[in-house]
């Protein structure tokens, strides 16, 4: 179960999200939408109404240095947004 979830999410767009009890996570890229609520649910001791996910794509990187150009790619990864039940809640800082 730990390896279903990699990590939360914390920007200022998910931070608007908790209002409306929906929290974002970084999944593994294998598991599918009722695999990461059980995940969500066991370990943050919470019932899920819905998950959503997308994948966010890599992106070109490219640097100027003395010894000449070098390019990359970031790594793609897939995001999961869960929206809990009705009075649930996740304090991400105390239960990880």
């Amino acid at each position: 179960m730990s390896e279903i979830i990699i990590r939360p999410i914390l920007t200022e767009k998910v931070t608007a999200l908790q209002d409306k009890r929906q929290y974002a996570f970084e999944v593994s890229g294998g598991v599918n939408k009722i695999e990461i609520g059980k995940a969500v649910s066991k370990r943050f001791k919470v019932k899920v109404t819905s998950v959503r996910t997308m994948w966010v794509r890599s992106k070109s990187k490219q640097q100027l240095t003395k010894r000449g150009r070098f390019e990359g790619r970031t790594r793609a990864w897939k995001k999961a947004i869960v929206t809990l039940h009705e009075g649930d809640k996740i304090d991400l800082f105390t239960n990880e």
